[in-house]
């Protein structure tokens, strides 16, 4: 455990000495709903969203948003990198197994969207007065479910591509289809409702209603836990088939 707690500080230091990913990471989604509050119309409550604010709905989506930059592009980059240059490699020559370097990168990743999600929740509840999720154990297993589907996925590019920017590139093209429909352009309440059923079965729009559904009070609908569960055990299986040390 030692070992592993000294990993995921180091992999936590390494992330933040690259002053571009953790602006966009930690403090984008944020700075978006700060910018998104500010509009007037944002604050006025709306017919679409059943008398909620649109600045509600985005603060549900800055917290997806936090997930998708992280597990589609940092992700698959950083270990497809570490493959690339050999540091599994030279890992695996060490007491230290490379799975738990893995396990490292994925628990910091997982903090580092527990800092983002909180400022988008804290600036969103102080300057605009965006209510708590209702059901508070609700948004969290939303999360959990969210951050295992995406995160899955960001593995299984990691096990495909060949080089660190291959990674980045591959993810940087499924986080602009998956933002869309999570509601990132236009929440998904104003969207038709093919595009809302399309968007169902996306991992994004998935984890979007979960948590839209744990802010109002709910528990995450079942067809949103069965397709984020499906992501993690579908692309989890494939990860861990097809990854590569070396």
């Amino acid at each position: 455990m030692t070992v592993f707690a000294k990993l995921t500080r180091t992999e936590i230091k390494l992330f933040l000495r690259e002053p571009v990913g953790a602006f966009f990471a930690l403090l984008f989604p944020t700075i978006l709903i700060a910018i998104l509050g500010a509009i007037t119309a944002f604050r006025e409550p709306s017919p679409e969203l059943n008398g909620l604010r649109t600045i509600d709905v985005y603060v549900g989506i800055g917290v997806a948003l936090t997930l998708a930059m992280l597990g589609l592009q940092v992700l698959p980059m950083v270990l497809a990198t570490y493959r690339e240059r050999g540091v599994l490699r030279r890992i695996a020559t060490t007491p230290v197994r490379p799975i738990t370097l893995l396990a490292a990168q994925m628990t910091a990743m997982i903090l580092m969207a527990l800092v983002s999600a909180a400022l988008c929740i804290a600036v969103g509840r102080l300057a605009y007065g965006v209510r708590l999720a209702e059901n508070f154990p609700g948004f969290v297993l939303a999360f959990v479910l969210c951050a295992l589907g995406v995160f899955a996925i960001g593995l299984f590019i990691a096990a495909l591509v060949p080089t660190g920017k291959a990674g980045n590139a591959v993810g940087t093209l499924l986080f602009f289809p998956s933002m869309f429909f999570a509601g990132l352009w236009l929440p998904r309440e104003f969207m038709p409702d093919w595009v809302q059923r399309i968007g169902d079965f996306t991992p994004m729009g998935a984890g979007e209603r979960a948590l839209h559904d744990a802010m109002s009070g709910t528990w995450p609908n079942w067809l949103s836990t069965v397709v984020l569960l499906g992501y993690l055990v579908l692309f989890g299986f494939g990860a861990a088939r097809l990854f590569r040390w070396n």
